[in-house]
């Protein structure tokens, strides 16, 4: 009997250490540094994602965050569809997302709100719930890309958690306000770069990751 215990426990605790699918390489972080905008750069995301995956049991892949920055200080561009992989894509509960970069850019993707799940398969506030959570941090414009040099829409590359300046969002259930209401990935700006002004502007300084295998 004692045997059978501990092989159970053992079983157990194997389970415990995968992710809800081995298929997953996209899901929201489901906490951010706190900081609003500020996430120790694109690196300091990376390493968040990177924490956020092992914990689930995708550790064997490299995590990076969904983020792009304008050309600044003679520096490229960084372009988020540039830092996720070639597809397909799937959420920790093994659903299909997209299966090309094009695809999960275009209008057939399958991101919403009960697929955009975090790393532990959960759904994450939308409009209408309490508190709302929908706005991500991406930087991005709709094709994934940067903004063009000179327009900040990164709170000074993911470093500032002060009030002033905006990031770019998108609405992980693709509903709501702003120019682009229904862009996963690039629906307004921010009112401020402080995790108060993310919180009253109906996000919780939270950012997408993807899984490169």
């Amino acid at each position: 009997m004692r045997s059978l215990i501990i092989a159970g426990a053992l079983l157990a605790l194997s389970h415990g250490a995968h992710a809800q699918s081995e298929k997953m390489n996209f899901f929201i972080a489901s906490a951010g540094p706190g900081k609003g905008a500020d996430l120790g750069g694109i690196d300091g995301a990376d390493r968040q994602c990177s924490a956020l995956g092992y914990k689930a049991g995708a550790g064997d892949l490299t995590w990076h965050a969904y983020l792009s920055l304008p050309a600044m200080n003679d520096k490229p561009a960084v372009n988020a569809r540039d830092r996720i992989g070639t597809g397909p894509f799937y959420n920790a509960k093994g659903e299909l997302l997209a299966r090309t970069v094009a695809e999960l850019h275009g209008d057939s993707t399958k991101l919403g709100k009960l697929t955009s799940t975090n790393e532990k398969g959960e759904v994450v506030n939308g409009r209408g719930d309490t508190p709302n959570m929908h706005d991500i941090i991406t930087g991005s414009q709709p094709d994934g890309t940067a903004f063009p040099p000179g327009t900040d829409t990164t709170c000074n590359g993911y470093t500032s958690g002060a009030g002033e300046g905006s990031v770019r969002l998108g609405h992980h259930d693709r509903q709501g306000g702003g120019e682009i209401p229904t862009s996963w990935n690039s629906a307004h700006l921010s009112r401020g770069c402080g995790q108060q002004n993310l919180v009253a502007t109906g996000g919780n300084g939270l950012f997408y990751c993807f899984g490169v295998r």
